[in-house]
């Protein structure tokens, strides 16, 4: 067992920390909001820190999941960051969605320093982390990556390295630009449903036994049937995510059609107020055009 650190506890980070510590690891954990760590010490057992650093003195594994690119920046590089706690030779595994960009920044200063970073964003939602079933995306030094991944494996469905630093980062670019697509065509076959007067529970008990069967389908269908949006991954989170990849298509020569299309959709879905229902709402945005 190690000694780990978690920095972040929000709806993904709250429970993935809570199988480290209670498959064994010794783990402190950082939240910006006191409170919430408190929580956590009081459900889980552990220490919490005051400080990303505070967390990080000592840790064998920093683990985070924070919100962007520049919370990323302030808990690894800012005042009081985790890289001024951490040992020469210890490693940091960042599950937070950010840019490729600031994972290479953060990958060189860590290196710098006789850190590993490996970039290991996240899928499966927050059903997914609470019940230690994640899908785990990962670039960096493969032998850093062989350290960490026996400790990730305890929240993890599947844990791959795809390539080196960044290539984490740019496979959950695809898990969400698929994922858009994915809930456009479920919403827009549920619409159509509806309006033609059939029953949406036993159309989807139909079609997906076939081809159009997805995990969308399986898991959203009926909270959006009945108008339901407080279930998993919100808006406002999908639409950073789908601006880091439609930025990374811009720079990389790809073309995103469909993806730019539902990143609007999605700001239609803001602008009704829907920033915090998760990302199936869109099905919300074509009930009110008629």
């Amino acid at each position: 067992m190690a000694k780990v650190a978690f920095l972040g506890l929000g709806v993904m980070g709250y429970p993935m920390a809570g199988h480290l510590q209670a498959a064994g690891h010794e783990v402190t954990v950082y939240n910006r909001t006191a409170a919430k760590a408190e929580k956590w010490v009081s459900q889980h057992g552990g220490q919490m820190a005051t400080t990303p650093r505070g967390a990080a003195e000592g840790a064998e594994f920093v683990m985070a999941c924070v919100g962007n690119d520049d919370d990323l920046r302030m808990v690894c590089t800012g005042e009081d960051g985790a890289f001024d706690g951490m040992a020469e030779s210890s490693v940091f595994v960042d599950h937070t969605t950010v840019s490729a960009k600031v994972t290479r920044e953060q990958y060189a200063a860590a290196k710098a320093r006789g850190i590993s970073f490996v970039d290991a964003p996240i899928s499966g939602g927050q059903a997914g982390a609470e019940n230690g079933f994640l899908s785990i995306m990962c670039g960096g030094d493969q032998a850093a990556y062989d350290r960490a991944e026996p400790v990730m494996q305890v929240y993890a469905k599947i844990c791959r390295r795809i390539g080196d630093s960044g290539a984490g980062q740019m496979t959950k670019m695809c898990n969400q630009i698929a994922i858009a697509g994915l809930v456009q065509g479920l919403s827009e076959a549920l619409h159509f449903a509806e309006k033609a007067g059939l029953d949406g529970r036993a159309v989807v008990e139909v079609i997906s036994q076939g081809a159009a069967g997805s995990w969308q389908m399986s898991n959203r269908y009926e909270t959006m049937l009945d108008d339901h949006f407080d279930h998993g991954f919100a808006v406002n989170w999908m639409r950073k995510d789908l601006g880091i990849c439609l930025d990374t298509a811009d720079e990389t020569g790809a073309s995103l059609p469909v993806t730019a299309l539902v990143d609007q959709f999605y700001k239609d879905v803001q602008k009704m107020g829907g920033g915090r229902w998760d990302t199936s709402s869109l099905i919300k945005r074509l009930r009110a055009m008629g």
